[in-house]
């Protein structure tokens, strides 16, 4: 992994992060787990920052420590990371699961893709987690202004392409609306849309929440042509973040993404 590793360290150097509210401190995060092994892999906006800080915004240390920082590998800045320094952040990104997981984020998105057979836990681990943007920033995404995001995916969107032309990933679960809509812009292309009835969030007066579901397949993320097509399963409610998910919905929803998915892994 040590390219784009090497790339996405020279760019957090650039200025033209400055302003978008990056962890400039905090290494990138290409994965969540073992790209290398993966056939399933699920995808986000960006890390969280509790990635790298805890509640208090204190930086996370020791047994905590979830990624490495300029402090844990002994830097002043990313330009002066050697080929050591690469290995032991895509160590810390192939073993995130074995170690410290963020278990409150990740368990729900497990659950989702447990029916594909696939996971990111234990020895035999096959699913690992990408994000749209590799960096971790200070509040979401969402708060994020649509200039800070705009500078981001022009920065640093081509990544995912080149994590997915090198790694043996079959299908892609997309994780929110958000998410849907900026890979069908990155990858100029626009999923087939689906409603689902028994994704409807319910709310106290209306209709509630519709739920849809998307599919279809992707060959070329930001320019960066891949070497076969990549299955895209995707559903608008945000697993951790939509309000009123309930068990019943992502009951469904896994169970969407099992029958789709069957062609496709098989």
């Amino acid at each position: 992994m040590k390219y784009p590793l090497d790339n996405l360290l020279k760019r957090l150097d650039d200025p033209v992060f400055r302003g978008t509210n990056v962890i400039s401190w905090g290494s990138p995060v290409p994965s969540f787990g073992d790209l290398s092994r993966s056939t399933v892999a699920t995808l986000g906006l960006n890390p969280s920052n509790r990635e790298f800080v805890d509640p208090a915004g204190n930086e996370l240390d020791g047994a905590f420590r979830r990624f490495h920082t300029l402090k844990s590998l002994g830097l002043k800045k990313w330009s002066a990371a050697s080929t050591k320094h690469l290995d032991l952040i895509s160590i810390s990104c192939r073993d995130y699961f074995s170690r410290n997981p963020y278990d409150q984020w990740f368990r729900g998105l497990d659950q989702i893709i447990s029916g594909t057979k696939a996971s990111y836990y234990g020895s035999s681990a096959n699913a690992c987690h990408l994000d749209l943007i590799p960096y971790a920033t200070t509040c979401k995404w969402t708060e994020l202004t649509s200039q800070q995001q705009l500078s981001l995916l022009n920065s640093a969107g081509d990544t995912l392409g080149l994590l997915l032309k090198a790694a043996p990933v079959r299908l892609l679960v997309l994780n929110g609306a958000s998410v849907i809509n900026n890979l069908e812009r990155l990858s100029g292309i626009k999923l087939d849309k689906k409603p689902i009835r028994d994704w409807t969030l319910p709310r106290n007066s209306g209709k509630g929440i519709e739920g849809f579901a998307y599919q279809g397949t992707i060959r070329e993320v930001a320019g960066i042509r891949l070497s076969r097509d990549i299955h895209i399963l995707g559903f608008n409610h945000n697993i951790q973040s939509s309000f009123g998910v309930t068990n019943e919905v992502k009951l469904s929803i896994r169970r969407w993404i099992s029958s789709a998915a069957e062609g496709v892994l098989s």
